[in-house]
């Protein structure tokens, strides 16, 4: 029966759910269960990203080509085999849909071509925890669009962003080639802000395969000519690296990314990328038992900072009131 209030108009299609408006999106404590559930596979996905990467035989930037350009030819079946996927992505020429797409590739491109390099450079927890200060760099953002986000969650923007500079000053002890490294990390964290906050926009319209394959497909495009200029080898590997580069694609970037991208929707731009910290704990976890890669004492209290942070603003947004279109 009708609401209170409503009626019902006979044949008349049913009112469609209204998307979250970005910024602000339903936060966790409203949020699907399975929504939540994605959240924490895409973490653990992209946890595995740094020290897959450190342990795959091949230059970083043929490593970001590769990694989209197998996941793009991962979601071709589906597009192949789904004429609704079809149509959608039809409906995109010449719109504004894709041209948002196409940006978010570049943002992409760029992520991954600062990033990846900074991994041989210093060390995998340091990278790792700078590259996700995209939560940073995300709330930052939303405040220049006009979005207030509440005090604690400036407040646990600035913890985070300490533990980060804590992480900086152990590599700056180290060598000067630690802290280039840790600069081309943290610009990589700018750059996944603004990658982040386009597919919360394009999302809000468009599915998650359709923005992923045109996203993927755009970043592997901009990548392979940047590779073949910079003489990065993308044929000659081993079997085992090929391996490994399908793991990395199968994980960090299909689990990994397009989970994200699928969350965002609903969960908002500033939970999802906060979200991402929870990268560094897990994969200097990971670097500590597989690589025997201990990162300097002091790195331990500067992760436990950056947790405290991203615990202070997703405790902020899950006591704001949802935002609906």
């Amino acid at each position: 029966m009708p609401a209170s209030g409503t009626r019902a108009t006979a044949g008349a299609p049913p009112t469609p759910r209204p998307a979250p408006a970005v910024p602000g999106g339903t936060g966790l404590a409203t949020a699907p269960r399975l929504d939540i559930a994605l959240l924490a596979l895409a973490v653990l996905g992209i946890g595995l990203s740094g020290p897959l990467v450190t342990a795959i035989a091949a230059p970083a930037l043929a490593i970001a080509f590769w990694r989209n350009a197998l996941a793009t030819a991962a979601l071709v079946p589906a597009v192949l085999l789904r004429p609704a996927l079809r149509r959608e992505l039809r409906r995109t020429w010449g719109s504004r849909t894709l041209v948002l797409s196409a940006l978010a590739g570049a943002v992409l491109a760029a992520h991954f071509a600062l990033w990846l390099p900074s991994l041989s450079m210093t060390s995998v927890a340091s990278s790792v925890a700078l590259v996700t200060t995209t939560p940073i760099w995300t709330i930052l953002l939303l405040r220049l669009r006009g979005h207030r986000p509440p005090a604690a969650v400036w407040l646990g923007v600035c913890v985070a962003f300490t533990g980060a500079l804590l992480l900086t000053g152990v590599d700056l002890t180290v060598s000067a080639r630690a802290l280039a490294g840790d600069a081309l990390a943290l610009a990589g964290g700018m750059a996944g802000a603004v990658y982040v906050l386009i597919g919360a926009e394009v999302r809000r319209t468009t599915s998650t395969t359709a923005y992923t394959f045109l996203c993927y497909s755009t970043t592997a495009a901009l990548l392979l000519p940047v590779c073949l200029i910079a003489g990065a080898g993308l044929g000659g590997y081993s079997g085992e690296t090929w391996l490994k580069l399908l793991l990395l694609t199968a994980t960090a970037q299909l689990l990994g990314h397009s989970l994200m991208n699928r969350v965002v929707r609903s969960l908002g731009p500033s939970v999802t990328s906060t979200a991402i910290l929870l990268e560094a704990p897990i994969a200097a976890l990971i670097a500590a038992v597989w690589l025997s890669q201990r990162p300097e004492p002091a790195a331990y209290p500067a992760l436990a900072v950056i947790l405290a942070g991203l615990a202070l603003v997703i405790r902020a947004e899950n006591g704001r009131a949802p935002v609906t279109a």
